[in-house]
């Protein structure tokens, strides 16, 4: 509950803040590097939770994590998050800014993948399947190619799974052939 709770409110605070000065895309763009900067070198949390590692280390790492020149709300909120030792919540405040500001703006988080590399043409028309589906919202598209789907795709669009994949209808199939 505490681990949830005080990212939350770090992260609104934060929000709040970068509203004054309309700077919450900049922040958010930063909180996506650090989100990446976490999920490629998972010793990060470890060494932000370090007591002994000195805070003026702790405080490069979560600049070079945002990006090559981090804006000022930025650091303001680095520097408030170290003076109140809650740098090890640091990737949980991220993903907490990330969702507070796509739901503000709208934002879709959409996942395409395929069982081979598509042509543009291809993902295009995928891209608009989405975007019929969900009028009036923005997307953050990515890609994967997975081999095991055998054919077909799978879209997830935040929480929602589109599955029209050879691998879903084998399944399908194999289920019923054994309820029968």
């Amino acid at each position: 509950m505490i681990s949830g709770l005080i990212p939350h409110r770090y992260a609104l605070a934060l929000y709040k803040f970068a509203q004054e000065s309309d700077s919450c895309k900049a922040v958010y763009d930063e909180m996506k590097n650090v989100i990446s900067a976490f999920r490629s070198n998972s010793g990060l949390e470890k060494v932000l939770s370090n007591p002994f590692v000195e805070a003026a280390d702790k405080r490069r790492l979560l600049l070079s994590a945002a990006g090559s020149e981090p804006g000022e709300d930025y650091r303001r909120f680095v520097t408030l998050i170290l003076d109140h030792h809650r740098e090890e919540f640091a990737y949980l405040m991220a993903l907490a800014y990330r969702r507070i500001y796509r739901k503000a703006n709208n934002i879709r988080e959409v996942r395409i993948t395929t069982a081979a590399r598509l042509p543009e043409a291809e993902i295009d028309k995928l891209q608009g399947v989405v975007a019929r589906a969900y009028a009036g919202s923005s997307f953050e598209y990515s890609y994967a190619v997975d081999p095991e789907l055998i054919g077909g795709f799978v879209i997830d669009v935040d929480s929602t799974r589109m599955d029209a994949s050879i691998s879903s209808e084998l399944e399908q199939l194999r289920q019923n052939l054994s309820s029968n």
